[in-house]
């Protein structure tokens, strides 16, 4: 890799020698059947994005059995059973056959807990493409009488991702999961006094439970945590998101924060949008770059130029590429090049059909 470009400069994330800066996002791909992930399909999909010192990491990964995931999120894969780690395995055996460091995603979505709720309160937006969300309806919290099972979810999860060859897991917090719902109205009681996990000390208390428990499972080297700044405004713009919006920035800048107290490995944030679209970097993940002590990796739309200004500038260490490398297996290389870009057709980013249309059919540059 050309040294000159600061995307394809090597880095060491922890005990993570990384060729070049250029990491692939974690993208839904619904291609998972029953929860399965299909090695025949699913290997050639993350092997033909790995380079020697390459870093990925994989599609949001469930933690447990949800009838609202599968209700929601048809074919997601899982890392909670003995056959998702044993159909996990050739993946990642794929990957590392090219050298590439390759991280499981942990997902958690909440159950409903009474069956009137189902067409109201559907628990979380649709996961969307380089850290954006289409807003279905508004999500439901963790209830505090179901935070114990779900850091022990996250926990074995981790456990199972690790055991299944990953190299190491993040955490997703972002996109209205985990601890950043914020649009949510009160559902339970807890001792801190009211709102239970919707009150900002239960949500911070409930986050740093399930990352403790997921370091003290495999290591804080082996942890990352995706998270954005808990805004509920679906553009990402902070100015429109209404009031507590400030509330949620500062709620996200206390957790990342918190991350270096367990030596997190990497915290990787979702940048803001200005009015939908990108106009430069915004430098909205300023403070949290500055708070956090470890790898800083920055996602969301983000081009070649816009790469190369982050890291060039200290903006991030790394840069996570969603439709960029899902249209482009050989992405790096295209860049190092200076290589026109595949369009990426949106009509197959989601499952249904042939399961290689969209999804391992993108074409390299020709050698």
């Amino acid at each position: 890799m050309k040294t000159s470009i600061p995307l394809l400069t090597p880095y060491k994330m922890g005990e993570f020698e990384l060729s070049h800066r250029v990491v692939l996002a974690p993208l839904t791909r619904q291609r998972s059947p029953g929860g399965v992930p299909q090695p025949q399909h699913a290997a050639v999909y993350y092997s033909q994005r790995a380079t020697a010192g390459g870093f990925l990491i994989s599609e949001a990964t469930l933690v447990s059995d949800t009838a609202a995931a599968r209700e929601y999120f048809g074919d997601v894969p899982g890392i909670w059973a003995p056959e998702h780690v044993d159909s996990w395995r050739p993946v990642v055996d794929a990957v590392h056959a090219k050298g590439a460091v390759f991280f499981c995603q942990l997902w958690h979505v909440p159950r409903r807990r009474r069956q009137e709720e189902k067409i109201m309160q559907q628990v979380s937006p649709q996961m969307s493409f380089d850290g954006r969300r289409e807003e279905l309806s508004s999500p439901r919290r963790v209830a505090a009488v179901d935070a114990p099972g779900v850091v022990e979810c996250f926990r074995a999860a981790a456990r199972n991702a690790v055991d299944a060859g990953f190299d190491g897991v993040e955490i997703l917090g972002a996109n209205a999961y985990f601890v950043s719902s914020s649009n949510a109205g009160a559902e339970d009681d807890d001792e801190t006094g009211g709102g239970g996990i919707e009150s900002s000390r239960s949500r911070i208390r409930f986050a740093t439970e399930v990352i403790s428990a997921v370091v003290g499972e495999v290591g804080a080297h082996r942890v990352g945590i995706r998270l954005d700044q808990f805004s509920s405004s679906t553009s990402g713009d902070l100015a429109a998101a209404g009031a507590g919006a400030e509330e949620e920035e500062d709620l996200a800048l206390e957790i990342v924060e918190r991350l270096n107290g367990y030596g997190v490995l990497y915290c990787h944030m979702i940048e803001p949008r200005v009015a939908g679209r990108r106009l430069g970097l915004s430098r909205r993940l300023a403070p949290f770059r500055e708070a956090f002590g470890g790898t800083f990796i920055a996602s969301g739309g983000y081009r070649r130029e816009e790469g190369d200004r982050a890291v060039g500038e200290g903006y991030a260490d790394l840069v996570a590429f969603g439709r960029l490398f899902l249209a482009n297996p050989d992405l790096p290389r295209r860049f190092e090049l200076d290589a026109p870009l595949n369009d990426c057709d949106k009509a197959t980013f989601y499952g249904g059909g042939d399961p290689a249309v969209g999804y391992t059919d993108y074409p390299f540059l020709a050698s």
